[in-house]
């Protein structure tokens, strides 16, 4: 395993930008929107709607805001008709990215991207052409200056491979630990009952190889994932660049 999904970069740079946060609250929104229709009310049976509580607690979403959410779904009048989408396409460089979205019109929001991907040395691809270079994974954040005991990369790396982890990947300080996407819960467990605190969890796609890039090609993606990040429709952005 070579690396980790640019998502969690995307993510990364959203806490430090508090103007985001009511971009990435009406993300969230979204998020369990999709989750309630598909799976009902209740996070003990509906694993979907459990990821975007912990997305939520996260951003520290106002209880109301969920509250809203998942009322305005469960009706029989809902007014928003969200799906999920998915679009395939190649960037700057020649790297494959994957933007995972959630949308209440899919041909306004398939326009926008194709937008934003021409206007950024971007281009979409064919269906199924990107998205075997990719691998989907159970995500589990770890920070090592939020541990109460475990500080320690070596003894932090252990821990998370005693505890079933699959793969290990060290992102600016950040562990980012990798399991099959059935396994995620019971390795979370496994970790909280050994006293590490966990950042986040998330089922990912992460690239089996990365490509390397060059300075511009680097400035240039991260242009266009930033402008990708930014559109309300956008949920998760997955490449296979080396950043």
């Amino acid at each position: 395993m070579s690396g980790h999904s640019h998502a969690k970069t995307v993510k990364h740079q959203k806490e430090l930008d508090a103007k985001k946060r009511g971009n990435a609250f009406s993300k969230v929104t979204r998020l369990i929107s999709v989750a309630v229709k598909e799976g009902g009310t209740n996070p003990e049976t509906n694993p979907k709607l459990r990821l975007a509580f912990e997305t939520a607690k996260k951003w520290n979403m106002p209880k109301e805001n969920i509250e809203r959410a998942i009322s305005r779904m469960s009706g029989e009048s809902s007014a928003e008709n969200f799906e999920e989408v998915v679009f395939e396409s190649f960037g700057p460089g020649g790297i494959a990215i994957i933007i995972e979205g959630i949308t209440d019109n899919k041909n306004r929001t398939l326009g926008e991207i194709k937008q934003i991907l021409s206007q950024n040395q971007g281009k979409l691809a064919g269906e199924g052409s990107v998205k075997w270079l990719f691998e989907k994974r159970g995500a589990i954040t770890i920070k090592p200056e939020e541990q109460p005991k475990v500080k320690n990369k070596d003894e932090l790396e252990l821990t998370a491979i005693e505890s079933g982890a699959e793969d290990i990947y060290w992102y600016d300080d950040t562990l980012d630990v990798y399991t099959k996407p059935e396994e995620m819960d019971k390795v979370k467990q496994k970790l909280e009952e050994k006293e590490i605190k966990i950042d986040s969890t998330s089922i990912d796609l992460v690239p089996k190889e990365e490509v390397s890039l060059n300075e511009a090609d680097k400035e240039a993606c991260q242009k266009l994932f930033d402008t990708l990040d930014e559109n309300d429709s956008v949920q998760n952005i997955y490449s296979n660049a080396k950043l």
